[in-house]
């Protein structure tokens, strides 16, 4: 197989349409479907042809990638695209699925005879935009040159937790990571809440721990996003940094453990969106914290 594939990008959202941008760019034809067409359209100035349909795009291609909102709306896609899906096709499951949905996509691999990689990438708008996402993933070896040229377009760095997609070794990570992620994440929106509520100038709060172990540029960052009212358009928003988390949860349920922060942080996820800040940056979850709905920080 030439290093220039057909690759077919299923969900062309922040993340999805970004990877089928450095997919074009790298010299892949990339053939990209989303549910609403508005936003796989602007894909078509970077040479990628949009397809009517999940079938059409996934016709005659060498590699499809899914970056989709879960594991069922994986699921209820693939099966759209079935009838074109060709055996022997790599399938690069990129969507956050969870545990369990990956068992049912790698099910559905075996039946059509794909080639499965569960292959969750960490990072957000900028890093996916410049092409430095960290590929996380998992399958067998012997097929391995059919999906590296792709995770070469689309990441920095691909590190590879086993051979068997289907034991979910590369979600597994993906889920411990974004935990610390998202726990960070509402921290940040508490510190400042609780600032406000002291009457404490945040920035009192930063020059303390300035250069000191308790500092991260993380903090910097999403506190800025909402110090300085920057919330849109989203690295990651609020509704799916939300269903992370309850994955999340639910992971630790299933293996007997309970994972307190994760659903604390999930129900304040849940109530940002619910104020309506679903669809701006995961830092909204900042606005959780005050029942009379927004407050500005």
């Amino acid at each position: 197989m030439t290093d220039n594939l057909t690759v077919s990008v299923l969900g062309t959202g922040i993340m999805g349409a970004a990877m089928a941008r450095n997919l074009a760019r790298a010299g892949h034809t990339v053939r990209a479907w989303n549910r609403t067409r508005d936003k796989a359209e602007p894909l078509a100035a970077e040479g990628a042809h949009i397809a009517d349909n999940p079938a059409d795009a996934v016709r005659d291609a060498d590699v499809v990638l899914t970056m989709l909102y879960d594991g069922a709306a994986v699921l209820e896609v693939m099966r759209q695209a079935a009838p074109a899906l060709r055996p022997g096709t790599a399938w690069v499951q990129s969507t956050t699925a969870g545990l369990d949905a990956i068992g049912e996509l790698a099910a559905f691999a075996r039946e059509h005879d794909l080639v499965f990689y569960d292959a969750p990438v960490l990072g957000t708008r900028q890093p996916a935009e410049a092409g430095q996402l960290l590929v996380l993933a998992a399958g067998p070896a012997e097929s391995r040159q059919a999906v590296t040229p792709v995770f070469d377009a689309v990441g920095a760095r691909t590190v590879w937790t086993g051979e068997d997609g289907a034991a979910a070794g590369a979600t597994r990570l993906k889920l411990v990571a974004n935990s610390w992620v998202l726990a960070a994440t509402n921290a940040a929106g508490e510190v400042l809440a609780l600032a406000k509520a002291l009457g404490v100038d945040p920035q009192s709060f930063f020059d303390a721990i300035d250069g000191g172990p308790l500092d991260m540029g993380y903090l910097r960052v999403k506190t800025g996003l909402v110090l300085e009212d920057r919330l849109s358009p989203p690295s990651f928003t609020v509704t799916t940094a939300a269903k992370d988390a309850r994955l999340i949860v639910e992971a630790g349920q299933r293996h007997g453990i309970r994972l307190d922060v994760a659903a604390a942080g999930a129900a304040r996820l849940d109530r940002a969106a619910a104020q309506g800040h679903g669809d701006e940056d995961m830092a909204a979850a900042y606005y959780a914290s005050f029942d009379d709905g927004p407050a500005t920080a």
